[in-house]
């Protein structure tokens, strides 16, 4: 928390989220989360908001949960595939195609993604409830874990050989 007497109007302000975001990397994605830490004014508020760019032709918000946050996705530009999985035991896919306009809501801790099968940039913003949600990036926390998990215990729960567990390991896992 900050002093009271040295809140200002710049604590409750961000700039620029109307600027289109580099796609240029592996993924095709970029996120700027803004949170409390890039708008005090959010802390204790329950709030953030994240802009989502996609390149054309298969740009991926890789699969991925919010520990602590419910999501509501509004498209503004593009075409996306958009979808979450339920919990255990059922694993039900719910997924839509989404144009400019649509919304499509990710509950509390559910792994989803959206990913662009249009041939032009898409922009899309994702409204969470909480000032800090939290992001898992699914394949990164799995195969880039530091240290790796044993390689046996991947290669079993994803029915997978070992050599093939390994190289996936070797991959560059940060996130874009």
């Amino acid at each position: 928390c900050k002093d009271p007497r040295k809140v200002s109007p710049n604590d409750f302000f961000y700039t620029g989220l109307n600027v289109p975001r580099r796609t240029s990397n592996r993924l095709g994605v970029n996120v700027t989360l803004l949170t409390a830490d890039s708008i005090p004014g959010l802390n204790t508020m329950g709030l953030s908001l994240g802009r989502v760019d996609l390149a054309a032709n298969g740009g991926l918000n890789p699969p991925h949960h919010h520990p602590r946050a419910s999501e509501i996705f509004y498209l503004i530009k593009g075409t996306l595939y958009v979808g979450f999985i339920t919990a255990n035991p059922t694993h039900r896919l719910f997924a839509k195609i989404l144009t400019a306009g649509d919304v499509f809501v990710f509950p509390l801790g559910l792994i989803h993604f959206q990913w662009n099968i249009g041939s032009r940039q898409a922009v899309g913003f994702a409204i969470l409830n909480s000032q800090n949600p939290g992001v898992v990036t699914t394949a990164n926390t799995l195969f880039g874990a530091v240290p790796a998990v044993l390689s046996d215990v991947l290669a079993k729960a994803f029915q997978l050989d070992v050599a093939t567990v390994e190289y996936l390991q070797q991959l560059p896992w940060q996130n874009p």
